[in-house]
């Protein structure tokens, strides 16, 4: 099967390309999986670790072919909120959680979950439905898989014995 084994950053759009996919928020953030192009192309996604893929990026197959990948639209709840304040609050409480959040001017937007919506609705904030891609920010600990921090609670934390 042919593979993909490479992917090259936005911008790369404006090269001329075989075919395209058209993926979620989560299959953009894959390793390894079969795939489909528009145009019925199948190929292996097979690059050599988990790497964050966006709209109008390009996957470069082992035979040289390029295949254009898009955001594919998901139900998404953009928030908005009275004050600038109350949008930090939430953003803090919505970062509390480790959702992913993607930023947008004087908004922000999550994947819909009727909990979250709830709670920032009781935080003072709108809730607008919408159909959009889905490209959230990929946080300060961003590089692998995840935007987590780990750590353990003897590094650094707790009590300091002199």
């Amino acid at each position: 099967m042919i593979r993909a084994i490479r992917h090259e950053s936005q911008g790369a759009d404006h090269e001329p390309v075989d075919d395209e996919v058209t993926l979620d928020f989560d299959q953009r953030h894959r390793r390894r999986m079969t795939l489909m192009g528009a145009a019925g192309l199948e190929f292996l996604l097979d690059l050599p670790k988990a790497e964050r893929l966006r709209g109008g990026d390009a996957l470069i197959l082992d035979d040289g072919r390029r295949v254009r990948v898009n955001a594919a639209p998901e139900p998404l709840a953009e928030i908005a909120a009275p004050s600038a304040d109350a949008l930090v609050r939430i953003a803090w409480h919505l970062g509390n959680r480790h959702l992913p959040v993607m930023l947008a001017p004087g908004r922000l937007i999550i994947r819909q979950d009727h909990v979250i919506e709830d709670m920032v609705r009781g935080l003072g904030a709108t809730v607008t439905q919408v159909e959009a891609p889905f490209d959230p920010e990929s946080g300060a600990y961003a590089g692998g898989a995840h935007g987590h921090h780990h750590h353990h609670h003897d590094e650094g934390h707790g009590d300091q014995q002199a």
